[in-house]
This record gives C-alpha cells, structure tokens and sequence, in this order.
C-alpha cells in the first residue's frame, strides 16, 4: 500500500542544524518499521519527546497524513531556534544571512576570532524569558555550521564548548530550506522540557518516536552531552515506563536506541527493559568514534508496541 502522501512543499524542507546521532541514514529503514494505521492515513498525531535535529519529524509530516504534531526537547536553546523559525522565520533569514555575508568575507584567521566571538556571546546569557529569542536562534544555527563536525556539546555548566570548524564556504543561511521548514512547523506544537511530559499528549490517535540521548556502548562512545543533564541508566529505565504508560494509553510507540550487544553479547540491558514488546536489530553507520577503525555498520535496535511486516 502506498503512503498517504501529505501536499508537499515546493521545497522539500530538511533539518536546519546538523546533530549528532540524527536519524537521517535511517529513513529508508524505519520506513520498513512504522505502523501500518500511519502508512494508511488513520493516524492524525505524531510525538516526537527528544527531537533533535528533526529528520524524522520532517520525513513523516511530509509523507504521511498527519494533522498535528507535538515535539519536545530539554535543549531550550534548540527549541528557541524552532519557535524562531516558526513564528518568525524573516528575522532569522535576515539576521543570520548578515552573519554569513559578514563571515564568507573574512580570512580564515578572522574568521576563526569571529566564530569565538559569536561563542563567548552566546554563553554570556541564555535566551530570553519570552521566546522566540531571534539574535540567539541565529547564532545558535551560526555556531552549529561552522563549529568541528557539526557538533552541539555543553560542558557541566551548560556552556557550548566546540571549537571551530574549518569549511571553505559553509552554508550558514539556508534561506529556501528555512522558508520550508517554517512552513511545515506550522502545524508543529513546540515545547522545550522533559521527555515525560509527552504522555500529556498521547492518546489511540499518536504515532509516538522516541530517539532519547544512546547508551553509550564503551567510555570512547561516551563523547558528548546535548545538554548540562546527563540521560543515566535510571533515565533509561523512566523512559522503559513512559513507553509502558502510552502503550496503555492505545498510541502507536517506537524507540531507538544503541545495542549493547555490539560490545558485549551478554549485554541484556534493553531486552529486558522492553521484553514485553517487539525489539529490532538494524543496521547503522558509526559516525561517533575515536578509533577510525571501528566506524563501519553497528547494530542499533528498535522497540515498537505493535507487530512489524517486511
């Protein structure tokens, strides 16, 4: 059966930052593993409680008939950027696109002190009280283009701490993929705070994806934090009772997260949080790791409440 293919836009709107661990590989494959009640069009809600960079938000809000969608982050930095682009994506065109020009001008040592500039003001404040913050969206979209790799990392203290990239002409204003995703975050609910509060929204009507922070598999993959709140063991676990609590609630659930069993075949440590539901093993390309050697194909599992027919 075809999906139930949502009006496209003009421009196919993708993720506006780049993010560690984003699901972007993936696509092809969760298409084999979403719910046949969202395939067919009965689904009217998508959940998304750690969103990210939003490559699965943007897949299924292009592609399947989804009315409304509700996502959540603890990195209100990142939620400020989506409320900007959202509610006032011709400021943050505006201003970013005087970042670039001011930047692309510059020589590469100049615009290493720019980069450093633009860090040291983004960690001398957080965001406003009343969001969207529009200066500091623009600089946290600056920062996440031109810092090493892409990368969004916090130190204990909650301050960025990537150094700078070295990328010969970035795209730092994306001004047609802006316009698309603001036009497509229209019909978007936008929260920034705990995965838990999601449950508020679920309901027989929710398709639900959770991609919470890995369980690293050993202490090199341990590389980064999203935010100053680390996602333990305990954290894992409260999410295994959240997924509980909405499968109760009659919505559709699926989850990644790492397989231990890459580095420890006896390493249970998710089959026995989900034993009650279907757990997937696929197939992953490792982009974070400090031996170069070891980026090749990893398995990664998938949890859903609901039976899955390839």
């Amino acid at each position: 059966m075809e999906p139930a293919i949502n009006n496209k836009l003009t421009e196919c709107a993708k993720p506006f930052v780049k993010w560690a661990g984003g699901k972007g590989q993936l696509l092809d494959t969760f298409e084999d593993y979403y719910p046949l009640l969202l395939i067919e069009g009965s689904v009217k809600r998508y959940i998304e409680p750690f969103v990210g960079g939003g490559a699965v938000l943007f897949e299924i809000l292009q592609n399947y008939r989804i009315e409304e969608a509700f996502i959540i982050d603890i990195n209100e930095d990142l939620i400020n950027s989506y409320l900007a682009i959202k509610n006032n994506v011709n400021a943050v065109v505006e201003y970013l696109s005087g970042m670039e020009l001011k930047y692309l001008r510059l020589s590469k040592d100049v615009r290493k002190a720019m980069y450093y500039e633009v860090r040291e003001a983004y960690n001398s404040r957080g965001p406003k009280s009343i969001l969207p913050d529009i200066e500091r969206a623009a600089q946290f979209i600056f920062l996440n283009r031109t810092c090493f790799n892409g990368l969004y990392r916090v130190n204990l203290s909650g301050l960025f701490n990537v150094p700078c990239g070295d990328y010969k002409n970035p795209t730092i204003c994306d001004e047609k993929n802006l316009y698309a995703a603001s036009a497509l975050l229209q019909r978007v609910n936008i929260f920034a705070g705990d995965f838990r509060e999601s449950i508020k929204y679920a309901d027989r009507h929710s398709f639900v994806y959770f991609d919470p922070p890995y369980r690293p598999l050993n202490i090199t993959s341990n590389f980064t934090s999203y935010s100053k709140f680390d996602f333990t063991d305990e954290n894992q676990a409260q999410l295994a009772h959240l997924f509980a609590e909405m499968n109760d609630a009659g919505a559709l659930i699926m989850l990644s997260n790492s397989d231990p069993k890459n580095e420890n075949p006896d390493d249970n440590f998710f089959d026995e949080l989900y034993g009650n539901f279907y757990i997937h093993r696929i197939k992953a390309k490792r982009s974070i790791n400090s031996n170069g050697g070891r980026r090749g194909p990893v398995s990664e599992i998938l949890v859903t409440n609901y039976s899955v027919k390839k």
